[in-house]
C-alpha cells in the first residue's frame, strides 16, 4: 500500500493505493495505518535538478525549498506536506514525484524561450510544463497518435500529447503562465508588470500577490474563483469571466493540435473539466473546424470516466477523472522495487 500526499494549489489530498491501482481517501495521516510500504508525494515544480521520481532526504527537502518562488501556490505546501508526513511516518521511505518530468519530452522549439543565451545556459530559464501526473494518465487511458489534455481546474493547462508524449503544453516556467486560472491570471504581457514597477511604484510582492491570488476567474468577475459559483450568478461579469476562460482554452487547444498536426482526442478532466458541462460545451463549441463534435445530451450527463462526443465524430471527446494519485503510487514502488 502507498500513501499519496498530493498538495495542490487549492487542496490537500491523502490517499490510499494498492498495488492494483484502487485508491481509497483519507481524512488524514492517521488514518494510514500500518500497511503503508512508502509514501509518494507529488511536487509540482521540479526545476532542472529534478527529472525522475527521487528518494526524499534532508537535501532533496532543502532543495525543493528552494524552488518554492517558482511555484509559490504549490511547492511550499508541498514541502510542509513532506514534513508532516515524514514525522508522522518516519521508518518507511519517502518519494518526490515531479508533475514537470512528464514534459522533459518537449522538443526544444517548445520548451525554448526567446531570452538571451546566458538567461537561458546559465540561470535555467525554460518552460517546464506541470500537471504532468494528470495529463500521463489521460495519456495512459486515451491512446490516441494526437491527443489533447486539458487539465481545467484551481490551475489549468493544456497538453500536446504525440503518442504518449508530451510535445507542448501552455504552462511555462511557472504555473502562472497559461489559461486563465482560478486565481492566477495566466499569460499576460510582461511589459505590465514593468510598467506597474515604474509607474505605480508598486513592489514585487504586491504584484506576484495580485497575479497569483486576485486574478484569473476572480480578477474578472470581482466575485469568485470558483466556476460553479459563476454559472450560477447573474453578473455580467461572471459571464464574462467564463467567456474568457473558455476562449482561451479553446484557443489553446487549437495551439496544441497545430503542434500535433491534428487531433484524435479531447480529454478533459479536473475539476472543472470533469464538473462543468457548460466549460466542455462552450469549449468545443469553438473547436467544430477541427472537427470537435459534441453530443449535447451525453455531455450535459457526463460522469466520469466517458465519451461524449457524437458517435463517428473524427475527434474523439472524453471526460475523464483525474488519477494523479495512482501515477505518484507507480512512481514510488517502480523506484523502491
Amino acid at each position: 500500500m502507498i500513501l499519496v500526499v498530493n498538495a495542490g494549489s487549492t487542496s490537500l489530498k491523502l490517499s490510499l493505493v494498492d498495488e492494483g491501482g484502487t485508491s481509497q481517501e483519507i481524512d488524514s495521516l492517521a488514518e494510514a495505518g500500518t500497511d503503508v510500504a512508502a509514501v509518494a508525494h507529488r511536487i509540482v515544480h521540479g526545476g532542472t535538478r529534478f527529472r525522475e521520481p527521487v528518494v526524499i532526504d534532508a537535501e532533496v527537502t532543502a532543495a525543493l525549498g528552494e524552488l518554492a518562488e517558482l511555484a509559490p501556490l504549490h511547492n511550499r505546501h508541498g514541502v510542509e506536506g513532506i514534513n508532516e508526513a515524514m514525522s508522522a511516518l518516519p521508518h518507511i521511505p519517502h518519494v518526490a514525484v515531479f508533475d514537470t518530468a512528464f514534459h522533459w519530452t518537449m522538443p526544444d522549439e517548445a520548451s525554448t524561450y526567446a531570452l538571451p543565451a546566458r538567461w537561458r545556459d546559465d540561470w535555467g530559464i525554460r518552460r517546464f510544463g506541470f500537471h504532468g501526473l494528470s495529463v500521463a494518465w489521460a495519456a495512459e487511458q486515451v491512446q490516441v497518435p494526437r491527443l489533447v489534455v486539458c487539465h481545467l481546474g484551481g490551475g489549468s493547462s493544456v497538453t500536446a500529447v504525440r503518442d504518449g508524449r508530451s510535445v507542448d503544453t501552455t504552462m511555462g516556467y511557472s504555473p502562472l503562465e497559461g489559461v486563465p486560472m482560478a486565481t492566477r491570471s495566466g499569460s499576460i504581457d510582461a511589459e505590465i508588470v514593468l510598467h506597474l514597477l515604474r509607474t505605480r511604484k508598486l513592489g514585487l510582492d504586491e504584484i506576484e500577490h495580485a497575479l497569483e491570488f486576485e486574478s484569473g476567474l476572480l480578477g474578472v468577475s470581482g466575485e469568485s474563483g470558483r466556476v460553479e459559483e459563476l454559472e450560477r450568478s447573474s453578473s455580467p461579469d461572471a459571464e464574462l469571466a467564463l467567456r474568457m476562460f473558455t476562449h482561451r482554452v479553446a484557443a489553446s487547444v487549437a495551439a496544441m493540435a497545430a503542434s500535433l498536426d491534428g487531433l484524435d482526442a479531447l480529454v478533459f478532466t479536473a475539476g472543472i473539466g470533469e464538473g462543468s458541462a457548460s466549460v466542455r460545451r462552450d469549449v468545443c463549441r469553438r473547436l467544430d473546424f477541427l472537427g470537435v463534435k459534441l453530443d449535447e445530451d451525453a455531455n450535459a450527463a457526463a460522469v466520469p470516466d466517458v465519451d461524449a462526443n457524437v458517435p463517428g465524430a473524427a475527434v474523439r471527446i472524453v471526460v475523464l477523472h483525474a488519477r494523479e494519485d495512482v501515477v505518484a503510487a507507480r512512481a514510488a514502488q517502480n523506484l523502491l522495487s
